[in-house]
């Protein structure tokens, strides 16, 4: 008998938390422990670099009347995973990650307060359409179908990668058909699971066994799922798959197999698209953006500048 959803999120949350606070004990080691932010290894990076943001005039302007009237806007973030995509302090409730914190800098030029709710990744895009919510983050990457229905606006370029066991055979993967015969882990409604399953044929046509696509709603389920070994391979995002390798034992990470520009998601048709760019770009020129990604430890994802629903990167 499946447990229920509540108790299934309750017991994930709580490995998680578990999770996270065995790697912060390791922060108490040497410099070479270092992780992103200058934190110890394990630790989350807990540096304030939101807070001193101010309203831009100009930027504000951009968005529609009732928005700067109404002063707020519904956020809907996937939470759960591992830094630097979302995750949740030891209180349970306080959100911190790479994505809260160019959400919160980007409202704050606006002058607008965020009503945050945490969604599952797989319903954000959805809820968007609806009407739900105003705008939704969780590293959505740009991709030619998301553009039929979705309207994005850039904040970095990210990507998809794979993470093995140090005991794994593979060494980089260029080729899913190298992924043939194993069991692949990833998050339900990616991008990645998109790939993955719209791929599987190459095996079959290849003579090979087809590798077998195992997802998961939570994001804290992933790791463990790798570790203990009911996944051989897990396919996620570069940046998240560097931060977690670097902080467990046993994995290693296997490079990056296609990079992808990644933004805040709206309904189609949104009127704040314009406003958001000019804001994303606003804390790209006053250097706000450059410290968002050194404490998380992305600079490597740094965007020249931002873009309304740019054409996705084709490799």
């Amino acid at each position: 008998m499946n447990a229920s959803p509540r108790r299934t999120r309750r017991h994930t949350t709580v490995f998680a938390l578990i999770t996270a606070s065995a790697l912060a004990l390791t922060a108490c080691g040497g410099s070479d422990d270092a992780g992103p932010g200058g934190e110890g290894k394990g630790a989350v990076p807990t540096e304030d670099v939101v807070s001193g943001v101010e309203k831009d005039a100009a930027a504000a302007r951009l968005l529609p009347a009732e928005v700067r009237e109404r002063g707020s806007l519904r956020l809907a973030t996937n939470v759960g995973g591992s830094p630097p995509g979302n995750s949740y302090l030891e209180d349970g409730k306080t959100i911190t990650g790479l994505d809260a914190d160019i959400a919160t800098a980007t409202a704050k030029v606006l002058g607008l307060r965020l009503r945050t709710e945490a969604a599952g990744f797989e319903a954000i895009l959805p809820a968007l359409s609806s009407g739900k919510y105003d705008v939704g983050t969780g590293n959505f990457g740009v991709t030619e179908a998301r553009r039929k229905t979705i309207d994005f606006v850039t904040y970095i370029n990210d990507g998809q990668g794979f993470a093995v066991r140090e005991d794994s055979d593979l060494k980089k993967v260029t080729d899913l058909k190298q992924l043939c015969g194993l069991d692949v882990g990833t998050s339900a409604g990616t991008t990645f699971e998109a790939t993955l399953e719209e791929n599987k044929h190459i095996c079959a046509e290849s003579g090979k066994k087809p590798y077998e696509v195992k997802t998961y709603a939570e994001q804290g389920a992933l790791w463990p799922a790798l570790q203990q070994g009911r996944t051989d391979v897990l396919m996620s995002t570069i940046n998240g798959l560097r931060y977690g390798v670097a902080q467990q034992e046993g994995l290693k990470f296997l490079g990056e197999f296609h990079r992808l520009d990644v933004g805040f998601a709206f309904k189609k048709g949104t009127p704040l698209a314009p406003a958001f760019q000019a804001a994303v770009n606003r804390l790209i020129e006053d250097g706000t953006y450059a410290r968002i990604l050194k404490k998380w430890g992305t600079e490597k994802s740094a965007l020249p500048a931002s873009k309304i629903s740019p054409p996705e990167i084709k490799d």
